[in-house]
């Protein structure tokens, strides 16, 4: 099978890619090519965990996903390569796009995992920026641990804000493709979709267009956190195998609910995919966090998945319904395809967007009336904003009570 290399001519991955990186002899070790036996390659305790399964009395739920076996073995490093992981990974990104003869089916070698998302922003920066020298971009509101990670590695961000005069807060493609014809130093763009905390999707157009751009030399990132909140099919995991020049990240935090195991995946090309992967400490995903991402992956983990996301949007859906009858509630900005939604507060019923309003409702709620949400008032284009993660049902009609409640007594004050 044969499809088109859509990646821009300008697209040099040697010369964006630090020299020490490229010159870095990834480590290595005997379990990378010798998996059985008798194995005292690499200084393990032999006698076992401390923690074993004679000591350890796990409820029925755990014990089901964890097994004695594993706990016994846990005196062993894990797998370094994940290859059955990153298998069921692909087949999942793979799904929407059987049978057709335009996609070539991702496979283990477009991808690196890492612990959580974050650890995959910090080690794309690490390999493709230089610190003091290169520079990054990203198009605000969105995620902070970009700018985090920036900082922390000693790269500039430059910003160029997504629309903030456009219901849905689009991306500006062709405003950052004119930072990148100006600024040969910037390495990296970093997308956000659905967007945090917009919960809008960029459409593919806008990311194929910067990523074909035709001067600029770089990587665009896009970040599919939320991904499975959107419709079936708005992945650009599979752009990986036409695009050199791109990278998806994604995660089990979000719509697999595994947040508590902190496992993060990117999808790239192969020569991308090997770079991060010669980066990455060799034994980076433990034991524990690998059988449950397989647990999660399996086609019951799958089913349960699906069946959660499917009450998340109907919650969705009645948050969208309720919250506006709320007085003081303004308009929704930018998006639904995510598990949260970001809401406007005013001033008063009928008011203006507000963010003092916004942020001592914030505060109310936490403080005493046990609610937790999220102020983004000081982000562009978000005057007055909250987000709110979508509970469940009874935790959503606490959500809802408990906001008409504060915001009355915010008024009345």
């Amino acid at each position: 099978m044969t499809v088109a290399n859509l990646t821009s001519p300008a697209f040099d991955l040697k010369a964006i890619t630090r020299p020490n990186i490229l010159q870095l002899e990834p480590y290595r070790c005997a379990r990378d090519d010798y998996k059985t036996g008798v194995l005292l390659d690499a200084n393990e305790n032999a006698y076992g965990p401390s923690v074993c399964t004679s000591t350890v009395a796990l409820s029925s739920d755990v014990s089901s996903l964890v097994s004695s076996s594993l706990i016994a073995g846990l005196n062993r490093y894990p797998d370094p390569h994940q290859e059955d992981v990153k298998q069921l990974l692909c087949d999942l990104r793979n799904a929407p796009n059987k049978g057709k003869s335009d996609i070539i089916p991702l496979t283990p070698d477009n991808l690196y995992v890492g612990v959580g998302s974050d650890e995959c922003v910090d080690t794309i920066i690490r390999c493709f920026a230089a610190p003091g020298r290169d520079k990054m971009l990203t198009c605000p509101p969105t995620y902070g641990m970009y700018s985090v990670s920036a900082q922390v590695n000693d790269v500039e961000v430059v910003t160029v804000n997504l629309d903030l005069e456009t219901k849905g807060l689009p991306l500006r493609a062709d405003k950052v493709m004119e930072a990148l014809s100006r600024d040969s130093s910037i390495h990296l763009v970093y997308l956000c979709s659905p967007g945090n905390p917009t919960a809008s999707l960029i459409d593919a157009e806008s990311v194929e267009k910067i990523l074909a751009h035709p001067t600029w030399n770089g990587i665009v990132v896009v970040d599919e956190a939320y991904i499975d909140f959107s419709p079936v099919g708005s992945s650009l995991a599979p752009l990986v195998t036409k695009f050199d020049n791109l990278i998806v990240m994604q995660t089990l935090s979000k719509a697999f609910g595994m947040a508590g195991i902190r496992f993060g995946v990117s999808y790239a090309s192969p020569a991308v995919a090997r770079i991060l992967n010669n980066v990455k400490a060799p034994y980076n995903i433990s034991s524990l966090t690998s059988t449950l991402a397989l647990r999660a992956l399996s086609p019951s983990g799958l089913s349960n998945m699906h069946k959660n996301i499917d009450a998340i949007v109907r919650q969705r859906a009645r948050l969208l319904q309720e919250l506006p009858k709320i007085p003081g509630i303004g308009n929704f900005i930018g998006g639904n395809a995510s598990n949260f939604l970001l809401v406007q507060i005013l001033d008063k019923p009928n008011g203006v967007p507000s963010s003092p309003t916004a942020l001592r409702l914030y505060e109310t709620l936490a403080e005493s009336k046990g609610v937790v949400i999220r102020y983004r008032g000081k982000e562009p284009g978000c005057v007055g904003g909250l987000r709110i993660t979508v509970g469940t049902e009874e935790e959503n009609t606490i959500l809802l009570e408990k906001i008409r409640e504060a915001l009355a007594d915010i008024y009345s004050s």
